[in-house]
C-alpha cells in the first residue's frame, strides 16, 4: 500500500494536490481526522488484492485534536512498521500570501473566529501542525506557485514516492522576488559578473548557449560551481545514508534569468550520474 499524506497550512493549496492524485485514480479523503487514519489504512490494506499496491492520498490538517497530531510521529512509525510505504507532502505559504487568499476568496479560516482574528488563527495552525511539519518528506512552498505548477510539482512527488533514492530538486529565482521558503539550501550567486549588463544577453537566459558561454569564460563563475558540485557530490550520499528522500536546493541571482538559471542547468547535467531523481525548476522563468 502506498499511501500519501497531504498537510500544510489552510489556503497553501492541500484540495489541489488532492484533486491532482485523484486525476490520476488514487483513492483520496479529504480531512480525515488524524485519530482514524491507522484503522484507515489497516482497512485499505486488508482490502488490497495479494501483490497488489493501492494507492492513497489523505488529508489531514488542524482540525484534528492537539493530543493527535502531538503522536503523529508514533502513528507515522507504527503504519511505516506494517509495510505501508507512507510519505507526507506539506504544503505551505507566508502569511501574507495565505491573507490575501482568504480575503480574495471570503472564505473562514478554520480555526478563526469571532475572539481569533486571521492573523492568529494561522499562527496557532503553524503551531498545531508542527508534529507533522517536522516528519514531512517534501515541503512545497505555494507563495509563488499557481494551480498548474502545483499539480506538476505533486506529479512529481508522487513519481518519487516509491523510490529509494534521494530526489534532489534544484530550483533558480531571485533574491528580488523572495527566498523560497521551502528550501534545504540557499546558494547566492549574486557576487558573480552578470549577463544583464552585457546587451547582447540582456534578453536571453542562462539556457541559452551565448549566456553560458559568457559565464564559462568567467573564472569566479567556474570556481563558483566547482564549489557547488563539490558540495552536493560530497553529502548527498550521507543524506541519503540518513533515510533522506528529498532535498531541495536554491540558487539565487538578482532577478533569476542567467546566473542562478545556467548554475541550475549545468548541475542538472554533471550530477545526472549521481544515483539521485533529479527535478529542477526555474521559478521566475515559469
Amino acid at each position: 500500500m502506498n499511501l500519501i499524506i497531504i498537510s500544510g497550512l489552510s489556503g497553501s493549496g492541500k484540495s489541489v494536490a488532492l484533486r491532482a492524485l485523484e486525476d490520476i485514480d488514487f483513492y483520496c479523503i479529504d480531512n480525515l481526522p488524524l485519530s482514524l487514519l491507522d484503522a484507515f489504512a489497516s482497512d485499505v490494506q486488508s482490502q488490497s488484492d495479494s501483490g497488489s499496491q493501492r494507492n492513497v492520498a489523505v488529508g489531514i490538517d488542524a482540525r484534528s485534536r492537539p493530543e493527535q497530531l502531538d503522536r503523529f510521529t508514533d502513528i507515522i512509525n507504527g503504519l511505516k512498521a506494517r509495510g505501508i510505504n507512507c510519505k507526507v507532502l506539506f504544503l505551505q505559504a507566508d502569511d501574507a500570501t495565505l491573507l490575501k487568499r482568504f480575503s480574495e476568496t471570503r472564505r473562514k479560516h478554520p480555526l478563526s473566529g469571532t475572539a481569533t482574528p486571521l492573523a492568529d488563527a494561522i499562527d496557532d495552525e503553524t503551531r498545531l501542525l508542527s508534529p507533522i511539519a517536522a516528519n514531512a518528506d517534501m515541503f512545497i512552498d505555494t507563495s509563488r506557485t499557481n494551480v498548474h505548477q502545483l499539480r506538476d510539482l505533486v506529479m512529481e512527488f508522487q513519481g518519487k514516492s516509491g523510490s529509494n533514492r534521494v530526489s534532489l530538486l534544484l530550483r533558480s529565482f531571485g533574491f528580488k522576488h523572495g527566498v523560497p521558503a521551502d528550501s534545504d539550501f540557499v546558494f547566492d550567486a549574486r557576487c558573480l559578473p552578470n549577463p544583464h549588463w552585457q546587451p547582447a544577453l540582456r534578453n536571453l537566459t542562462g539556457m541559452d548557449r551565448e549566456v553560458a558561454e559568457y559565464l564559462e569564460g568567467e573564472p569566479l563563475a567556474r570556481q563558483f560551481y566547482d564549489s557547488l558540485e563539490t558540495f552536493l557530490t560530497t553529502w548527498i550520499p550521507h543524506f541519503e545514508a540518513d533515510n533522506r528522500s528529498y532535498l531541495s536546493v536554491a540558487i539565487g541571482c538578482t532577478g533569476g534569468q542567467h546566473r542562478s538559471v545556467y548554475l541550475v542547468e549545468k548541475l542538472a547535467r554533471q550530477l545526472d550520474s549521481l544515483p539521485v531523481d533529479i527535478m529542477k525548476r526555474h521559478r521566475e522563468l515559469e
